[in-house]
């Protein structure tokens, strides 16, 4: 199978799963809830205006048609680097990890305004930023993509 095809497979389940996961949340949950569901992890609703960690959310607006144009420019780069069918399978999927991820966020942002978020973990009163499965596929595929990096080609 030509190394697209299997990447856009990968970037399509991550962005399926990304999306049921958030039509789940806003059918569930109105914005603010919150679902405990251990001692350092919680169901949450959330909407992010902004980039990770909330940065630029509260920014007058500029900040969605910024966004929408960067998850636009790397999608066709990620899509052109995977259709050149050099480098390592790793690098493959990392970079299928961010296309989906990208993607399912950029769905959000076209769709809501704002990207959803419900994933929360926290260590008594700290709270890392509430998160979701988009985020967490960018996160990896960052991840693989550096450790990959340090491999001799």
């Amino acid at each position: 199978m030509p190394k697209l095809k299997q990447g856009l497979i990968v970037a399509a389940l991550v962005i399926a799963l990304d999306q049921i996961s958030k039509y789940i949340i806003l059918q569930v949950f109105m914005w603010g809830d919150l679902l405990k569901v251990t001692g350092f992890f919680d169901l949450v609703r959330a909407h992010n205006t902004g980039a990770a960690f909330s940065l630029f959310a509260n920014q007058p607006g500029w900040q969605q048609g910024f966004f929408i144009t960067v998850a636009s420019i790397a999608s066709i780069v990620i899509i052109y680097l995977l259709r050149r069918d050099t480098g390592s399978v790793l690098s493959k999927l990392s970079l299928s990890l961010i296309l989906g991820g990208a993607l399912g966020n950029l769905i959000d942002r076209l769709n809501h305004g704002y990207v959803v978020d419900f994933l929360s973990f926290h260590i008594n009163s700290y709270y890392w930023p509430a998160f979701n499965i988009a985020d967490s596929a960018i996160t990896l595929g960052a991840i693989f993509l550096i450790w990959d990096s340090f491999k001799k080609p």
